[in-house]
């Protein structure tokens, strides 16, 4: 995730003008500016890995999108949060935190977060 590499292959991300290419879970139907400021765990994919995916992933069975984002810096993570309970910390909620939350020094992270934006979608037949 931190370096963009694709989350099938391994191999660099599909990057252009219009930046990285995400293949997502269709859920344009979330909010008016759908993907944008949205907040992933999953990492971008290449050219030829995503059209497989599209294919074969559990998680696009329902639908799935390319985007093109300009920019994703990384902006927290997924993992469990913590409280103190005497000497030892006791595991709570899993839960997305963000690097700004005081949360964060009580959190064992299992994903990094990226904020997409500057987001374009993209036909996935274009792809091919």
């Amino acid at each position: 995730m931190g370096k963009l590499l694709c989350q099938v292959c391994a191999g660099p991300a599909d990057r252009n003008a219009d930046g990285v290419l995400w293949l997502l879970p269709d859920s344009r139907d979330q909010w008016a500016d759908w993907p944008e400021r949205m907040a992933v765990d999953e990492p971008p994919t290449c050219r030829a890995c995503a059209v497989l995916a599209n294919k074969l992933c559990p998680a696009l069975r329902g639908g799935a999108i390319a985007v093109r984002v300009k920019q994703s810096p990384v902006v927290g993570v997924r993992g469990r949060v913590h409280q103190t309970a005497g000497l030892l910390p006791v595991p709570t909620d899993e839960d997305v935190v963000g690097f700004g939350d005081p949360r964060i020094r009580w959190t064992l992270a299992s994903s990094l977060l990226r904020e997409l934006s500057r987001c374009s979608v993209v036909r996935l037949d274009e792809l091919i």
